[in-house]
Protein backbone atom coordinates (compact mmCIF):
# COMPACT_ATOMS: atom_id res chain seq x y z
CA UNK A 1 0.00 0.00 0.00
CA UNK A 2 1.61 3.45 -0.89
CA UNK A 3 1.56 5.95 1.81
CA UNK A 4 -0.59 8.72 1.73
CA UNK A 5 1.94 11.01 2.56
CA UNK A 6 4.83 12.12 5.20
CA UNK A 7 3.17 12.66 8.96
CA UNK A 8 3.80 14.89 11.90
CA UNK A 9 1.72 13.59 15.02
CA UNK A 10 -0.06 15.96 17.23
CA UNK A 11 -0.26 15.18 20.61
CA UNK A 12 0.80 17.86 22.57
CA UNK A 13 0.25 17.20 26.53
CA UNK A 14 -1.28 13.88 26.09
CA UNK A 15 1.02 11.60 24.64
CA UNK A 16 2.07 10.05 28.20
CA UNK A 17 -2.11 9.27 28.54
CA UNK A 18 -4.82 7.11 27.17
CA UNK A 19 -6.21 10.30 25.69
CA UNK A 20 -2.72 9.69 23.27
CA UNK A 21 -3.63 6.33 21.74
CA UNK A 22 -4.42 7.69 18.21
CA UNK A 23 -0.72 8.72 18.57
CA UNK A 24 0.16 5.40 20.15
CA UNK A 25 -1.35 3.14 17.32
CA UNK A 26 0.50 6.11 14.71
CA UNK A 27 4.04 5.26 16.61
CA UNK A 28 3.82 1.36 16.94
CA UNK A 29 2.48 0.99 13.11
CA UNK A 30 0.32 2.48 10.13
CA UNK A 31 0.79 1.81 6.33
CA UNK A 32 -0.53 4.80 6.02
CA UNK A 33 1.90 7.19 6.46
CA UNK A 34 5.32 7.80 7.10
CA UNK A 35 5.24 9.07 10.48
CA UNK A 36 8.75 11.18 11.01
CA UNK A 37 8.17 13.15 14.58
CA UNK A 38 5.26 13.36 17.28
CA UNK A 39 4.88 16.51 19.01
CA UNK A 40 4.26 17.19 22.26
CA UNK A 41 6.77 19.64 24.61
CA UNK A 42 5.95 17.89 27.38
CA UNK A 43 8.49 14.80 26.23
CA UNK A 44 9.86 16.33 23.68
CA UNK A 45 13.74 15.08 23.05
CA UNK A 46 12.70 11.16 23.60
CA UNK A 47 12.39 8.72 21.31
CA UNK A 48 8.16 7.57 20.59
CA UNK A 49 8.35 4.47 20.84
CA UNK A 50 11.30 4.24 24.30
CA UNK A 51 8.93 6.33 25.67
CA UNK A 52 5.52 4.57 25.02
CA UNK A 53 6.52 0.85 25.40
CA UNK A 54 10.08 0.66 25.66
CA UNK A 55 11.47 -0.03 21.92
CA UNK A 56 13.20 2.68 20.38
CA UNK A 57 11.58 3.47 16.43
CA UNK A 58 13.43 6.54 15.79
CA UNK A 59 10.34 8.80 15.90
CA UNK A 60 11.50 11.98 17.70
CA UNK A 61 9.21 13.93 19.85
CA UNK A 62 9.29 17.47 19.61
CA UNK A 63 8.11 20.80 20.92
CA UNK A 64 6.09 22.16 18.01
CA UNK A 65 5.27 22.12 14.61
CA UNK A 66 8.49 24.29 13.68
CA UNK A 67 10.89 21.94 15.35
CA UNK A 68 9.19 19.11 13.41
CA UNK A 69 9.05 20.62 10.65
CA UNK A 70 12.95 21.32 10.75
CA UNK A 71 13.52 17.42 11.37
CA UNK A 72 16.17 15.77 9.17
CA UNK A 73 14.48 13.50 6.42
CA UNK A 74 11.50 14.29 3.79
CA UNK A 75 9.44 17.22 4.26
CA UNK A 76 6.52 16.66 6.37
CA UNK A 77 3.03 16.49 4.06
CA UNK A 78 0.65 15.67 6.86
CA UNK A 79 -0.65 16.71 10.27
CA UNK A 80 -2.22 13.60 11.92
CA UNK A 81 -4.28 14.59 15.12
CA UNK A 82 -2.93 12.14 17.86
CA UNK A 83 -5.61 12.34 20.26
CA UNK A 84 -8.71 10.54 21.08
CA UNK A 85 -10.59 12.97 23.83
CA UNK A 86 -13.60 11.68 25.83
CA UNK A 87 -16.64 12.91 23.19
CA UNK A 88 -13.95 13.36 20.41
CA UNK A 89 -13.78 17.17 21.26
CA UNK A 90 -10.78 19.06 19.31
CA UNK A 91 -8.76 20.16 22.77
CA UNK A 92 -8.73 24.27 22.37
CA UNK A 93 -4.95 23.96 22.92
CA UNK A 94 -4.74 22.60 19.80
CA UNK A 95 -6.26 24.52 17.27
CA UNK A 96 -3.12 27.09 17.07
CA UNK A 97 -0.90 23.98 16.06
CA UNK A 98 -3.32 23.23 13.81
CA UNK A 99 -4.09 26.10 12.01
CA UNK A 100 -0.05 27.02 11.24
CA UNK A 101 -0.03 23.52 9.69
CA UNK A 102 -2.88 24.26 7.23
CA UNK A 103 -1.44 27.82 6.59
CA UNK A 104 1.81 26.15 5.68
CA UNK A 105 -0.01 23.78 3.55
CA UNK A 106 -0.06 20.84 5.49
CA UNK A 107 -2.85 18.79 5.14
CA UNK A 108 -4.68 17.48 8.13
CA UNK A 109 -6.80 14.10 9.08
CA UNK A 110 -8.47 14.24 12.16
CA UNK A 111 -10.21 11.22 13.91
CA UNK A 112 -12.35 13.31 16.34
CA UNK A 113 -15.93 13.61 16.71
CA UNK A 114 -15.86 17.34 16.37
CA UNK A 115 -15.11 17.95 12.67
CA UNK A 116 -12.05 20.54 12.04
CA UNK A 117 -13.52 21.03 8.30
CA UNK A 118 -16.34 22.22 9.68
CA UNK A 119 -14.72 24.85 11.68
CA UNK A 120 -15.26 27.84 9.49
CA UNK A 121 -11.49 29.79 10.64
CA UNK A 122 -9.77 26.28 9.96
CA UNK A 123 -11.57 25.36 6.82
CA UNK A 124 -10.66 29.01 5.46
CA UNK A 125 -7.23 29.00 6.30
CA UNK A 126 -7.54 25.63 4.09
CA UNK A 127 -9.43 26.87 0.95
CA UNK A 128 -6.34 30.15 1.30
CA UNK A 129 -3.85 27.64 1.35
CA UNK A 130 -5.03 24.46 -0.70
CA UNK A 131 -4.48 21.94 2.00
CA UNK A 132 -6.90 19.22 2.70
CA UNK A 133 -8.85 18.26 5.69
CA UNK A 134 -10.10 14.69 6.25
CA UNK A 135 -12.05 14.12 8.91
CA UNK A 136 -11.96 10.46 9.01
CA UNK A 137 -15.43 10.28 11.53
CA UNK A 138 -17.40 11.78 9.12
CA UNK A 139 -20.07 9.41 8.30
CA UNK A 140 -21.25 8.33 4.63
CA UNK A 141 -23.97 9.71 2.89
CA UNK A 142 -26.84 7.77 3.70
CA UNK A 143 -27.75 6.50 0.59
CA UNK A 144 -23.95 5.11 0.68
CA UNK A 145 -24.97 3.20 4.13
CA UNK A 146 -25.55 -0.48 4.49
CA UNK A 147 -28.10 -2.84 5.92
CA UNK A 148 -27.63 -6.09 6.88
CA UNK A 149 -28.69 -8.66 4.42
CA UNK A 150 -26.99 -12.08 5.66
CA UNK A 151 -24.12 -12.18 2.93
CA UNK A 152 -22.49 -12.68 5.75
CA UNK A 153 -22.82 -16.71 5.72
CA UNK A 154 -20.79 -16.48 2.23
CA UNK A 155 -17.24 -15.85 4.16
CA UNK A 156 -15.77 -18.90 3.78
CA UNK A 157 -12.40 -18.37 6.58
CA UNK A 158 -12.55 -18.10 9.89
CA UNK A 159 -13.39 -14.94 11.62
CA UNK A 160 -11.62 -13.56 14.80
CA UNK A 161 -12.96 -11.22 17.14
CA UNK A 162 -10.97 -9.13 19.01
CA UNK A 163 -13.00 -8.06 21.93
CA UNK A 164 -11.92 -6.38 25.27
CA UNK A 165 -12.93 -6.29 28.91
CA UNK A 166 -12.74 -1.91 28.85
CA UNK A 167 -12.18 0.84 26.03
CA UNK A 168 -8.46 1.62 25.59
CA UNK A 169 -7.24 -1.37 26.72
CA UNK A 170 -5.28 -2.35 23.51
CA UNK A 171 -7.32 -4.25 21.01
CA UNK A 172 -6.91 -2.13 17.84
CA UNK A 173 -2.71 -3.32 18.83
CA UNK A 174 -3.70 -6.72 19.68
CA UNK A 175 -5.74 -7.40 16.48
CA UNK A 176 -2.43 -5.77 14.13
CA UNK A 177 -0.18 -7.91 15.83
CA UNK A 178 -2.40 -11.26 15.24
CA UNK A 179 -2.63 -10.04 11.40
CA UNK A 180 0.70 -9.58 11.06
CA UNK A 181 2.19 -12.64 12.36
CA UNK A 182 -0.30 -14.72 10.63
CA UNK A 183 0.87 -13.30 7.38
CA UNK A 184 5.03 -13.82 8.80
CA UNK A 185 3.59 -17.73 9.66
CA UNK A 186 2.21 -17.77 5.89
CA UNK A 187 -1.39 -17.26 6.04
CA UNK A 188 -3.22 -14.94 4.68
CA UNK A 189 -5.04 -12.76 6.76
CA UNK A 190 -7.21 -8.92 6.79
CA UNK A 191 -8.30 -6.33 9.18
CA UNK A 192 -10.95 -5.49 9.56
CA UNK A 193 -11.08 -1.73 11.78
CA UNK A 194 -13.98 -0.39 13.54
CA UNK A 195 -12.57 2.79 14.72
CA UNK A 196 -10.88 5.99 13.24
CA UNK A 197 -7.12 5.22 14.38
CA UNK A 198 -7.40 1.86 12.72
CA UNK A 199 -8.14 3.40 9.24
CA UNK A 200 -5.11 5.65 9.43
CA UNK A 201 -3.06 3.11 10.36
CA UNK A 202 -4.07 1.66 6.87
CA UNK A 203 -6.78 -0.66 7.40
CA UNK A 204 -8.17 -1.84 3.66
CA UNK A 205 -11.53 -2.60 4.82
CA UNK A 206 -13.77 -1.49 8.01
CA UNK A 207 -15.95 1.50 9.61
CA UNK A 208 -16.15 4.20 11.98
CA UNK A 209 -18.31 2.28 13.76
CA UNK A 210 -19.42 4.97 16.35
CA UNK A 211 -19.76 7.50 14.01
CA UNK A 212 -22.94 5.75 12.03
CA UNK A 213 -26.40 5.69 12.63
CA UNK A 214 -27.35 2.95 14.68
CA UNK A 215 -29.53 1.45 12.05
CA UNK A 216 -26.80 0.75 9.97
CA UNK A 217 -24.08 -0.56 12.28
CA UNK A 218 -24.60 -4.42 11.50
CA UNK A 219 -24.92 -3.46 8.08
CA UNK A 220 -21.59 -1.72 7.62
CA UNK A 221 -19.65 -4.80 9.63
CA UNK A 222 -21.17 -7.52 7.81
CA UNK A 223 -20.63 -5.13 4.09
CA UNK A 224 -16.70 -4.66 5.52
CA UNK A 225 -16.20 -8.15 6.53
CA UNK A 226 -17.75 -9.78 2.98
CA UNK A 227 -16.33 -7.06 0.83
CA UNK A 228 -12.61 -7.80 2.71
CA UNK A 229 -13.53 -11.90 1.76
CA UNK A 230 -14.59 -10.90 -1.68
CA UNK A 231 -11.70 -9.03 -2.80
CA UNK A 232 -8.65 -11.15 -0.86
CA UNK A 233 -10.31 -14.55 -0.06
CA UNK A 234 -7.89 -14.68 3.27
CA UNK A 235 -7.18 -17.53 5.83
CA UNK A 236 -8.53 -15.67 8.52
CA UNK A 237 -10.35 -12.23 9.02
CA UNK A 238 -9.87 -9.99 12.53
CA UNK A 239 -12.17 -7.88 13.52
CA UNK A 240 -11.49 -5.16 15.41
CA UNK A 241 -13.58 -4.71 18.87
CA UNK A 242 -14.95 -1.60 19.95
CA UNK A 243 -15.80 -0.51 23.93
CA UNK A 244 -17.02 -3.43 25.61
CA UNK A 245 -20.07 -5.72 26.17
CA UNK A 246 -20.31 -4.37 30.08
CA UNK A 247 -19.56 -1.02 30.19
CA UNK A 248 -21.91 2.25 30.66
CA UNK A 249 -20.90 4.23 27.99
CA UNK A 250 -19.29 2.04 25.48
CA UNK A 251 -21.28 -1.33 25.17
CA UNK A 252 -19.65 -1.96 22.18
CA UNK A 253 -19.02 -5.77 20.61
CA UNK A 254 -22.97 -6.42 20.09
CA UNK A 255 -23.03 -5.35 16.62
CA UNK A 256 -19.65 -7.51 15.89
CA UNK A 257 -21.14 -10.73 17.33
CA UNK A 258 -24.05 -10.77 15.99
CA UNK A 259 -23.45 -9.34 12.32
CA UNK A 260 -19.95 -10.86 11.65
CA UNK A 261 -20.49 -14.26 13.64
CA UNK A 262 -17.31 -14.87 14.58
CA UNK A 263 -16.18 -18.53 14.66
CA UNK A 264 -13.96 -17.26 17.61
CA UNK A 265 -13.53 -14.86 20.23
CA UNK A 266 -9.95 -13.50 21.30
CA UNK A 267 -10.52 -11.68 24.77
CA UNK A 268 -8.08 -8.47 25.29
CA UNK A 269 -7.92 -7.53 29.61
CA UNK A 270 -5.78 -4.92 31.38
CA UNK A 271 -5.06 -6.73 35.10
CA UNK A 272 -3.78 -3.57 36.11
CA UNK A 273 -6.40 -1.85 35.79
CA UNK A 274 -9.45 -1.76 38.73
CA UNK A 275 -11.87 0.79 37.13
CA UNK A 276 -13.17 1.30 34.09
CA UNK A 277 -11.34 3.74 32.20
CA UNK A 278 -12.82 7.75 32.89
CA UNK A 279 -15.17 5.52 34.71
CA UNK A 280 -13.64 5.98 38.92
CA UNK A 281 -15.53 3.69 41.14
CA UNK A 282 -16.72 1.35 38.41
CA UNK A 283 -15.15 -1.81 38.44
CA UNK A 284 -13.68 -3.32 35.58
CA UNK A 285 -15.76 -6.62 35.63
CA UNK A 286 -13.60 -10.33 35.85
CA UNK A 287 -12.67 -11.24 32.17
CA UNK A 288 -14.73 -14.83 33.17
CA UNK A 289 -17.90 -12.74 33.17
CA UNK A 290 -17.10 -11.22 29.70
CA UNK A 291 -16.44 -15.03 28.89
CA UNK A 292 -20.23 -16.19 29.80
CA UNK A 293 -21.64 -13.13 28.22
CA UNK A 294 -20.43 -13.51 24.86
CA UNK A 295 -21.13 -17.15 25.35
CA UNK A 296 -24.59 -16.29 26.43
CA UNK A 297 -25.04 -13.89 22.80
CA UNK A 298 -23.44 -15.62 20.27
CA UNK A 299 -22.12 -18.86 21.19
CA UNK A 300 -18.83 -18.41 20.09
CA UNK A 301 -16.12 -19.71 22.19
CA UNK A 302 -13.50 -17.51 23.37
CA UNK A 303 -9.78 -19.01 22.56
CA UNK A 304 -7.44 -17.18 24.03
CA UNK A 305 -6.95 -13.80 26.60
CA UNK A 306 -4.56 -11.20 25.71
CA UNK A 307 -2.94 -9.06 28.18
CA UNK A 308 -2.40 -5.48 28.38
CA UNK A 309 1.03 -4.28 30.47
CA UNK A 310 -0.73 -1.48 31.71
CA UNK A 311 0.57 -0.36 35.29
CA UNK A 312 2.46 -3.71 35.66
CA UNK A 313 5.75 -4.69 36.21
CA UNK A 314 7.11 -7.85 34.15
CA UNK A 315 6.47 -10.27 37.55
CA UNK A 316 2.87 -8.90 38.27
CA UNK A 317 2.13 -9.28 34.71
CA UNK A 318 3.21 -12.61 34.67
CA UNK A 319 1.29 -13.76 38.02
CA UNK A 320 -2.04 -12.18 36.24
CA UNK A 321 -1.63 -14.25 33.32
CA UNK A 322 -1.53 -16.89 35.73
CA UNK A 323 -4.31 -16.42 38.11
CA UNK A 324 -6.43 -16.16 34.73
CA UNK A 325 -5.13 -18.83 33.23
CA UNK A 326 -6.07 -20.64 36.20
CA UNK A 327 -9.63 -18.85 37.05
CA UNK A 328 -10.53 -19.70 33.27
CA UNK A 329 -8.82 -22.25 31.78
CA UNK A 330 -7.54 -20.52 28.74
CA UNK A 331 -4.48 -20.00 27.13
CA UNK A 332 -2.89 -15.85 28.16
CA UNK A 333 -0.54 -14.86 26.31
CA UNK A 334 1.33 -11.19 26.46
CA UNK A 335 0.99 -10.16 22.85
CA UNK A 336 3.89 -7.18 23.14
CA UNK A 337 6.40 -9.98 24.04
CA UNK A 338 6.83 -11.65 20.66
CA UNK A 339 5.05 -9.53 18.44
CA UNK A 340 1.85 -11.63 18.60
CA UNK A 341 3.36 -14.86 17.17
CA UNK A 342 2.05 -17.01 19.83
CA UNK A 343 -1.27 -15.85 19.69
CA UNK A 344 -1.19 -16.50 16.30
CA UNK A 345 0.07 -20.36 16.98
CA UNK A 346 -2.91 -20.71 19.18
CA UNK A 347 -5.30 -19.08 16.47
CA UNK A 348 -4.06 -21.09 14.10
CA UNK A 349 -4.25 -24.71 15.95
CA UNK A 350 -7.19 -23.84 17.14
CA UNK A 351 -9.19 -22.66 13.89
CA UNK A 352 -6.65 -25.07 11.96
CA UNK A 353 -5.93 -22.67 9.59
Amino acid sequence: MQTDGVALVLCEGRYGATDGKTAHGLVRFTRRYLVRGVIDSTLAGRDAGAALDGRPRDIPIVASLEAGLALEGPPATHLVIGVATVGGRLPSDLRPTIAAALARGLHVDSGLHEFIGDDPELASIAARSGARIRDVRRPPARPALHFYTGAISEVGCPKIAMLGTDCAVGKRTTSWLLVSSLEKAGFSSEMVGTGQTSWMQGARFGIVLDSIVNDFVSGEIEHAVVSAWRQSHPSSIVIEGQGTLIHPAYPGGFEILGAARPEAVVLQHAPGRRDLEGFPGIPVAHPSRHIEVIRLVSGAPVIAITLSREGLSSGQLASAGQALSDATGLPVVDPLADDGASLAGLVASRLSL
